[in-house]
């Protein structure tokens, strides 16, 4: 999928932090000051944001039919069981299933990883969307894992917030984090919505950079990793070519971006893998009819591993959303890299 063309693209940052094993590194702080202001956009003009699965209405459509032919041959019990089936499903959806977020650990063999990276830790936390039900347990729980696990590098890959009553409990939640190569966020399509500047805001005061067409050398064990993340899709200005200026064309690059689908367009920049959530894997699965619904620029890679030319692309579930999930538990990942 081609990045939408946009206006005036944003400059890249080349900042570089080194790092080697039990030595911590000093975040790259980023004066909040000197960065440009986003607003909140209306968008009601634009497509549908998702994008529901054909086979999932023709199961309901069908549902509807043998419930309705039950309905005349048993008559009340039929009504009555139905009743107590679908409420106890639906409480199971929504009160259980999104409260219970999973870690999950991700091994991915990658060419071209230099052999000094060679079981790099990279922590992905994405879509935590705060201020719907679930949410701030669920981020409070991933933070913890993350000072369990230690990884060596900390990802933040947009939609921290669905409200903006919400942005200020990113402080507290946040504060405990801390990563030897530090912690980088990229934006999502509801950190726009909900008013982006603060969102900058509250992660600079903690010390977390919002890479916005930007980059970071990062060095570990003498070995470079080139860490690029770009603007939201849906209401920023990705632009890769930018925030690639200045890196070295056979470099080791990351790319973090909170809609998927650039998978296309950051392959055929030599990506070696991109990092991304934005999709909530679906909410809603069953074998074979795969996810409910598709969001907007998550159409074609919606949850785990895919492979996309040499390039390897890691969509996580996240954290949050709304509060409705069937077989897609809200996650949080540790992926170790290793020489393919």
């Amino acid at each position: 999928m081609a990045i939408p063309p946009r206006a005036t693209p944003k400059v890249n940052g080349n900042h570089q932090v080194n790092g080697t094993r039990g030595t911590p590194a000093e975040h790259a702080h980023t004066d909040v000051t000197a960065l440009p202001i986003y607003h909140p956009r209306q968008t009601q003009a634009e497509p549908r944001r998702v994008y529901y699965s054909r086979a999932w209405l023709g199961l309901g459509a069908t549902t509807a039919a043998l419930g309705l032919l039950g309905l005349r041959r048993y008559g009340r019990p039929w009504l009555v069981g139905t009743g107590v089936l679908g409420a106890l499903s639906l409480a199971y959806m929504t009160l259980v299933e999104p409260a219970r977020p999973v870690l999950e650990r991700i091994t991915l063999r990658l060419a071209g990883l230099p052999a000094q990276l060679d079981g790099l830790r990279i922590g992905q936390i994405t879509d935590s969307h705060l201020g719907f039900p679930h949410t701030t347990r669920n981020l409070a729980w991933a933070v913890a894992q993350m000072q369990a696990e230690r990884p060596e590098l900390l990802v933040i890959t947009g939609d921290l917030v669905s409200t903006p009553r919400a942005i200020p409990e990113l402080l507290p939640l946040l504060r405990e984090l801390t990563a030897p190569l530090g912690i980088y966020a990229i934006p999502g399509n509801h950190d726009y919505w909900e008013g982006l500047h603060d969102v900058r805001a509250a992660l600079a005061l903690l010390g977390i950079p919002m890479l916005m067409n930007e980059h970071r050398c990062l060095r570990w064990n003498g070995a470079e990793l080139w860490l690029v993340g770009i603007d939201d899709v849906w209401d920023g200005q990705p632009d890769i070519t930018a925030a690639l200026h200045g890196v070295p064309r056979d470099a080791f690059k990351l790319l973090l971006s909170h809609a998927p689908d650039v998978g296309d367009e950051a392959a055929s920049h030599g990506f070696a893998l991109q990092l991304s959530g934005h999709t909530h894997g679906g909410h809603v699965r069953l074998p074979l009819l795969g996810p409910f619904t598709r969001p907007r620029f998550g159409e074609r890679y919606v949850m785990g591993r895919y492979q996309v030319g040499a390039m390897a692309l890691y969509v996580s579930r996240g954290l949050g959303g709304a509060p409705l999930r069937l077989l897609c538990r809200p996650e949080a990942t540790i992926l170790t890299l290793r020489q393919g």
